[in-house]
């Protein structure tokens, strides 16, 4: 799978480190119960088709980048500097 980053251009998934769901990953308030951090901290959805995903590039320039990508087909529709996505 190949991503394009916004600032380096299209590269390797192995330069990118994958963090998660972009949308679903909010972390707990500070006084959550212990359950709602173990959740957090422990599941994760493994959905099959379109997501919208939060990665670090890793090997490259630092950013953190939102990718909209098909988790069966490998395509990725699009990447966004996290810092200008709008979610």
């Amino acid at each position: 799978m190949r991503l394009t980053c916004p600032n380096c251009g299209e590269r390797d998934r192995r330069e990118f480190y994958y963090y998660g769901d972009a949308i679903a990953l909010r972390r707990p308030a500070p006084d959550a119960v212990p359950e709602a951090w173990d959740d957090y901290l422990h599941n994760r959805k493994n959905p099959a088709g379109d997501t919208t995903d939060l990665w670090f590039h890793e090997a490259g320039c630092g950013a953190w980048l939102v990718v909209d990508r098909n988790t069966v087909t490998h395509a990725v529709h699009g990447a966004t500097l996290a810092e200008k996505a709008k979610r």
